[in-house]
């Protein structure tokens, strides 16, 4: 599929509901419902507020990158950063605008915007964070060479993309290749077309490291720690249990899904 054709099916999937907002059956939009989405998303992903680390940029130019349905992009408004956000849908955009209201709080920006072609200056941002997105988009590198145009000189990058050397792609691998009795069908492909919207890409550390060699900026972290999603949390306990053998065996800090980037723009 041409990256065109491949970047609208991707839309029309998030178009269909904003990430997290699928498993929460209140009324739309209403105060019940964005607090259910705020528990669940950092229920199963607590790792955010770490990483996030929301409250040190009050008073600073923040960019988020895919608001998808707004949770962090309210603790960056709530700790006082001048919040800037876009996203590739209009379900997207129509959440966060939703939220804003509905709690009183101001934004500086919240566009539709394609991280492929971010609409904003370069060298603007003292922070620019996207969480779990860029690894939907048909040219993930091109998209961080924007996350990281748009940084200021000195400024932060912090971005999450899929592990592909992780438990939970070790699973993917399982139920849509090898209990199928596809075992020569890669983990790319699995998770191309088994994860979310077509197209998903899922990058080892080896090859973050060896694209980021070649951009403006000093690594600062690069870890996977074993998420909830590595662990099973939904599964029965025997299964966690295994899980939990399998983190051991293949190492806490490198066998997750959630391959978490912490960058600083050089000068």
């Amino acid at each position: 599929m041409n990256p065109m054709a491949l970047k609208q099916e991707v839309k029309n999937y998030w178009n269909k509901a904003a990430y997290g907002t699928e498993f929460i059956n209140l009324k739309k939009f209403s105060k019940e419902y964005f607090e259910a989405i705020e528990e669940f998303r950092y229920t199963i992903e607590p790792e955010i507020f770490a990483f996030a680390q929301f409250t040190r940029f009050h008073g600073k130019q923040v960019l988020e990158v895919g608001v998808g349905a707004g949770s962090d992009f309210l603790q960056w408004v709530r700790a006082g950063a001048v919040a800037y956000g876009i996203d590739l849908t209009e379900e997207a955009i129509a959440h966060v605008r939703h939220r804003l209201m509905l709690y009183n709080l101001h934004a500086h920006d919240v566009r539709i915007g394609d991280a492929e072609s971010i609409p904003h200056p370069s060298n603007q941002f003292d922070l620019v964070y996207s969480w779990g997105v860029i690894h939907h988009s048909p040219n993930t590198q091109k998209s961080l060479e924007e996350l990281i145009r748009v940084a200021k000189p000195g400024g932060q990058i912090k971005i999450m993309i899929y592990n592909r050397k992780s438990l939970f792609a070790f699973y993917q691998y399982l139920n849509h290749a090898l209990l199928r009795g596809k075992p020569f069908k890669s983990f790319k492909r699995v998770l191309y077309f088994h994860q979310e919207s077509l197209g998903t890409q899922a990058f080892t550390m080896a090859e973050a490291k060896q694209f980021l060699a070649s951009q403006p900026v000093l690594i600062k972290r690069i870890h996977a720690p074993v998420t909830k999603h590595d662990l099973l949390y939904y599964k029965s306990s025997f299964f966690k249990g295994l899980a939990y053998l399998l983190a051991c065996l293949w190492g806490w800090e490198r066998a997750g899904w959630f391959m978490m980037i912490e960058l600083e723009k050089k000068a």
